[in-house]
């Protein structure tokens, strides 16, 4: 039998793109808080607590892939599907926990042009993992050679694991917790 090399079609394209890390871009800031903007003014009937933009493009002069980060913290993942059928309305995709392989949060990828543009990462209000974006945020805010030392980190594990997003992520976690435990 002939293997169909579409077989599996049904998978998104930004779902496999590319890492691309591109220089620090002023602009950024500015997506990041209308973008976080946005998502608290659309998801604000569903009793959100906060929303703050996260991530490399939250750190001034640090090279990023251009995908603005942003995090929502909700009582409950009780209300998820009907937060699911107001963000599909916006260009936002839902990937399930048992795709995305992180049960502790509820992730969703902004698409335009078949490239992604944002991320959210929905927690629930007690979740350990809410502090510890925004502390290794703020930590890199506050210490340049740090943004120095984490992007060129940054660009060569970009070069190493270009296709593979969760290699590269987890390359990056050592580094993530000596900044945290610093």
């Amino acid at each position: 039998m002939k293997e169909d090399k579409h077989e599996h079609s049904n998978i998104p394209i930004w779902a496999y793109e590319t890492i691309e890390i591109e220089d620090s871009n002023e602009q950024w800031a500015r997506l990041g808080l209308q973008e976080t903007r946005e998502l608290f003014d659309l998801l604000s009937k569903f009793d959100i607590k906060e929303a703050e933009h996260i991530g490399s493009t939250a750190v001034p002069g640090l090279p990023a892939k251009p995908i603005i980060d942003v995090m929502i913290s909700i009582e409950s993942f009780e209300k998820i599907h009907d937060i699911v059928d107001t963000l599909t309305l916006h260009d936002w995709h839902y990937v399930p926990p048992e795709l995305d392989g992180q049960t502790w949060r509820r992730f969703f990828v902004k698409v335009k042009n078949d490239k992604r543009v944002a991320h959210l990462h929905i927690m629930k209000v007690a979740e350990d993992r809410w502090g510890k974006q925004i502390e290794f945020r703020d930590k890199l805010r506050d210490n340049p050679s740090l943004v120095k030392e984490y992007g060129l980190l940054k660009r060569h594990l970009a070069k190493e694991f270009r296709n593979d997003r969760e290699k590269y992520t987890q390359a990056k976690a050592a580094f993530i917790s000596q900044v945290l435990n610093t």
